[in-house]
């Protein structure tokens, strides 16, 4: 009987047999990556970190990293002259931006290139079958200051507008002057912070992630998504109206400090459970469709 020597392979020697010629075009396109886009992904890192209105960025990066993990690769088409020429558009997308010092464009081209470098490398079907990670990474992008400025105050005014009717409805006495409730303890100032525009970020994440996992239809993805914008503009006026009427009948104080955040929760909680009873309608409804 022969005896069979077997030498085991150590992994310097598997290292050391790997094709460079195919491993070291990827390590330079990374490479590459990272010197052109370091800087807006530091940014954006930062800001996730530090700007309240940014803060769903923390939770939406790493849940896409899942979702795109979970939802696995399609089989490979690559598309070497569309992925190049992508990838071109990022990288000018990143220069011209870099000197118009234009934020959110230079946070884009991130996810531009990154795309570009999908299509090379797997093709097109594989952009479609992680079209919710890339969602919820382009919702993670803070929207620019000009555009967050004039969503803001239409927001104020009409949330104080509601606000200020429900109070009347509930007979407080309240005069309106633009996004000021005059009670008669105290004014209400309805800031940028409290216009609904934080909470209508994260709710309409919220909605893209739900109807990307429980809805089967584009239509009523589209929908569970815009619900949010209805729901958080309702719940702050809510929000306005219990701040008002505990100023009224309770203490002139209880606009201010714990109270004041934990409205914004306890208000924030409810609207998430509205878009959950949503999004569980509208899958019944689906069910019921052929």
């Amino acid at each position: 009987m022969t005896s069979v020597s077997i030498t085991p392979v150590s992994p310097i020697a598997s290292i050391r047999s790997a094709d460079w010629k195919v491993v070291a075009p990827w390590l330079a396109a990374g490479l590459a990556f990272l010197v052109l886009f370091g800087e807006p992904m530091r940014t954006l890192a930062t800001d996730w970190w530090q700007m309240p209105e940014a803060q769903h960025g923390l939770l939406l990066f790493p849940l896409a990293l899942y979702l795109g993990w979970r939802a696995g690769l399609e089989p490979a088409e690559p598309r070497v002259g569309l992925g190049v020429v992508v990838l071109a558009g990022a990288v000018l997308l990143r220069y011209v931006a870099g000197v118009a010092e234009e934020l959110f464009t230079m946070r884009a081209s991130i996810l531009v290139a990154a795309a570009g470098i999908v299509i090379y490398a797997r093709g097109i079907g594989q952009l479609k079958r992680w079209w919710l990670p890339i969602a919820l990474l382009a919702l993670s992008i803070p929207l620019p200051a000009v555009v967050l400025g004039g969503l803001a105050l239409p927001l104020q005014l009409k949330a104080s507008q509601l606000g200020a009717w429900l109070l009347g409805w509930r007979h407080v006495p309240v005069r309106l002057a633009g996004n000021i409730l005059y009670l008669p303890t105290r004014a209400l100032f309805v800031t940028e912070a409290c216009s609904g525009l934080r909470s209508l970020t994260a709710l309409v994440a919220i909605g893209v992630l739900a109807g990307g996992l429980w809805l089967k239809t584009p239509l009523a993805r589209l929908l569970l998504a815009g619900l949010a914008i209805p729901i958080a503009l309702l719940l702050n006026s809510v929000r306005i109206f219990v701040a008002g009427f505990f100023v009224y009948y309770v203490d002139p104080g209880l606009a201010d400090g714990i109270m004041h955040y934990t409205e914004g929760w306890v208000i924030f909680l409810v609207a998430f459970v509205l878009l959950a009873g949503a999004a569980w309608g509208l899958t019944r409804v689906e069910a019921r469709i052929p």
